[in-house]
């Protein structure tokens, strides 16, 4: 990489290297005036400061862009003197530089980053190396390790990120890195903008012609880093990554099905690490993944390194918000933080009645424009009970009976217009929350990581707006009760536990029109189906 940068700037040197040559010989007599090459001086002098000055226009661009960081929760060393003691002790053993600083991120990472930038002055902790002191970088661990792991566990885990901080000391390995993320830092800060549209095109050059020898870097480092912690907790290590493997999976359910309907709602979890704990507790129960396990959770959880783990909690759940959803930086009215016990209440009643009302409104949409299938059949009303009451026997005539799969057909087609509506409305109130404007940037180089849970079929979303229903009637008049599954996410609760078999005879009666399982559970359960619920 520093070869490709030597030969570009010898590549912008070299028409005012031609024009010096020139010039020193017209001026001592060894090229004639008048000669071909006498001649072409003027041109050549032109190249030449107009070759130093988009030079200069790139060298400053790449020197000034600043390079995108990654979003993070810083951890002062205040905070937890233990976890920064921990690494030190580390660092000691590998005879390697100890990391500048600590700081947290909402994922199933660690890594090492490199924050110095020109503009900033440098941070604490450098290492003297070749008499040039090159700062040491941030260590940046996933939360949910934290919260998950066993203090040693966690020790074995850093062992080879932090012996990385060995060669991020060497110059020449800082100066490589620094022009790739400065040549990065210039293509982003090119972009859009006509006037460096050169700039960009030389970065991107750059860019192409240094990724092999990146890659390869990188790789050596990290083996040279892999070599080094070897003789350091190595039986830890492989227990370690087996649980770096569980945690990603529970961490991934967690924000799907449990953190992503509550980002939808406007609310967002304040306790997403203690929350996976709870979902792979939940998920080596059922799975039985170790005979050992209730031993292991009686040692020191990682977390006991900070002194106010649930204040650390907090921010990195507001973090996961803003990174996976574009939620807002802080909270607001619309924006508030709900706590494990809130969420049933908060989040999985109001996310059913609101699904609930979207499949009303659209059956009276579809009424009244005359839609496909067979017309709403006429019933006997009820005391009380208006024709087109919001009612599960409303919902069970319509698609159990005759044309139930027109209208099932069509009812597809508007509950997917209308929750892509809705998604199209929250994503850019999201975006203005997150960026300040529709069209903006994130503030200080972040960048948006929103979910990319692929959408729910046709199918899908009227399985879930009629499941709503049934729920929001259980919890209306069979005494049930929201509830909350670690693993699953919203729960119905029928006598304190868990009801199975909804969603299979709701399936029935979507594909093959047959609405007695459903009517037969719903007995069981003690649902009183002519009932209005309340809707949002």
């Amino acid at each position: 990489m520093l070869r490709v940068r030597g030969a570009a700037l010898a590549v912008a040197l070299l028409p005012a290297a031609v024009a010096v040559v020139l010039a020193v010989g017209s001026a001592t007599g060894h090229i004639a005036d008048g000669s071909a090459p006498a001649a072409a001086l003027p041109a050549v002098t032109a190249a030449a400061v107009l070759a130093l000055a988009l030079a200069a226009l790139v060298a400053t661009v790449v020197a000034r862009a600043r390079p995108a960081l990654s979003p993070t929760v810083p951890i002062p060393e205040e905070t937890a003197p233990d976890l920064y003691r921990l690494v030190r002790d580390l660092a000691d053993r590998l005879g390697v530089p100890v990391p500048s600083a600590i700081a947290l991120t909402p994922d199933c990472d660690s890594w090492l980053e490199d924050r110095t930038h020109p503009a900033h002055g440098p941070p604490r902790g450098f290492a003297l190396v070749r008499a040039r002191a090159v700062a040491a970088p941030v260590l940046v661990i996933g939360s949910p390790f934290l919260w998950w792991m066993r203090v040693a566990e966690l020790r074995a885990l850093l062992a080879p990120v932090v012996a990385g901080t060995g060669p991020a000391a060497h110059p020449d390995i800082a100066a490589a890195r620094r022009f790739v993320r400065g040549l990065d830092a210039a293509v982003a800060v090119s972009a859009g903008r006509p006037h460096l549209a050169f700039v960009g095109w030389v970065a991107r050059l750059l860019l192409r012609s240094c990724r092999e020898h990146a890659a390869e870097m990188e790789r050596g480092v990290a083996a040279a880093a892999s070599e080094r912690a070897q003789a350091v907790d190595y039986g830890l290590r492989i227990v370690a990554q087996e649980q770096v493997g569980l945690a990603y999976a529970g961490w991934d359910r967690l924000l799907n099905r449990v953190a992503l309907p509550a980002w939808r709602m406007g609310r967002w979890p304040s306790r997403l690490d203690a929350g996976v704990v709870s979902a792979l507790t939940e998920l080596s129960r059922r799975d039985r993944l170790a005979e050992g396990f209730a031993s292991r959770l009686g040692e020191r959880p990682a977390c006991d390194l900070l002194e106010e783990p649930g204040l650390i909690d907090e921010a990195a759940s507001l973090l996961a918000a803003r990174l996976f959803h574009g939620g807002p930086a802080e909270p607001g009215p619309t924006w508030r933080p709900v706590a494990w016990s809130q969420y049933p209440e908060e989040v999985v009643d109001r996310t059913w009645r609101l699904e609930a009302a979207r499949l009303h409104r659209v059956l009276d949409d579809i009424a009244a424009c005359g839609g496909r299938g067979a017309p709403e059949p006429a019933v006997r009303p009820r005391p009380d009970v208006p024709p087109g009451a919001p009612t599960v026997a409303r919902v069970l005539d319509r698609l159990g009976g005759p044309g139930g799969s027109g209208i099932g057909e069509e009812l597809e087609l508007r509950l997917s217009a209308e929750v892509e509506r809705d998604a199209a409305r929250e994503e850019a109130a999201a975006r203005r929350g997150a960026f300040g404007t529709v069209s903006g940037s994130w503030a200080g180089g972040l960048a948006p990581l929103f979910p990319l849970q692929p959408p729910r079929s046709g199918r899908e979303l009227l399985a879930d707006h009629v499941t709503a229903m049934v729920c929001c009637a259980a919890v209306d008049t069979a005494g049930a009760a929201p509830g909350l599954d670690w693993l699953d996410g919203p729960a119905l609760l029928v006598g304190g536990t868990r009801r199975a078999g909804l969603s299979r005879t709701v399936l029935t009666l979507l594909e093959d029109g047959d609405a007695e399982p459903l009517r037969a559970w719903l007995g069981e359960v003690g649902v009183r189906m002519e009932k209005p619920v309340r809707l949002m």
